[in-house]
């Protein structure tokens, strides 16, 4: 295998559910860019974060987590190794979190890092629903 090189991200989401097609294909699923909490705590049976990542070559450990909004800590996170044989390959890696608990409203962080090193990071607010009437 060639020199290990870093692969670029080609992007990242927050979903409710990725799908594996008979094809090969993914359908992601209620993607998310907020999170409405009638009230807190609030807790999702199922948050997934999907990445891709290409023009790479090597061995690499991903990592995703999401951080509370004052950074104190990561409320979940979990890891998954991939390899890319060469610079036209690509991955596509699926974190699937079960139970993830949100305490407060704010601005949570998904981060995805790469060999330990912080490759991107993206809000995912927590935001009060609206009161009725």
């Amino acid at each position: 295998m060639a020199e290990p090189l870093p692969p670029d991200i080609q992007g990242s989401l927050a979903c409710e559910d990725v799908r594996m097609e008979i094809n090969g294909a993914q359908t992601l699923v209620g993607v998310i860019s907020a999170i409405i909490a009638p009230k807190l705590p609030i807790r999702l049976l199922k948050l997934c974060i999907w990445t891709r990542w290409t023009s790479g070559v090597g061995r690499f450990l991903q990592e995703a987590r999401i951080v509370t909004p004052d950074e104190d800590r990561a409320i979940c996170q979990n890891q998954i190794t991939f390899e890319l044989a060469n610079l036209d390959a690509h991955a596509t890696n699926v974190h699937f979190f079960g139970g993830v608990q949100f305490d407060q409203h704010g601005a949570y962080h998904v981060e995805i890092r790469l060999d330990d090193n912080l490759r991107l990071r993206y809000p995912l607010a927590v935001i009060a629903a609206p009161a009725a009437g």
